[in-house]
């Protein structure tokens, strides 16, 4: 692994403590987050929206559906 320096590391803390203590919050609020995994955006927690319902889900963004009608379009 690269060597950061010490700039650049204290960035990286900075960063991944922010995104920690914010998902922490969005988990005590009862709030869903979206997260990338397996080459995809997914929604996790326990109000996320189902992304099942629609079988054409493209993956680009939260919301965004390509079916007419469709209850994960908005």
């Amino acid at each position: 692994m690269t060597q950061l320096s010490p700039d650049t590391q204290e960035m990286l803390d900075s960063l991944r403590a922010a995104v920690s203590e914010t998902l922490e919050r969005k988990q005590r609020l009862g709030h869903y987050a979206v997260i990338w995994k397996d080459d995809r955006p997914v929604l996790v927690g326990e109000d996320a929206p189902d992304q099942s319902d629609c079988p054409s889900f493209d993956g680009q963004a939260v919301g965004h559906c390509i079916c007419d009608g469709c209850e994960a379009a908005g």
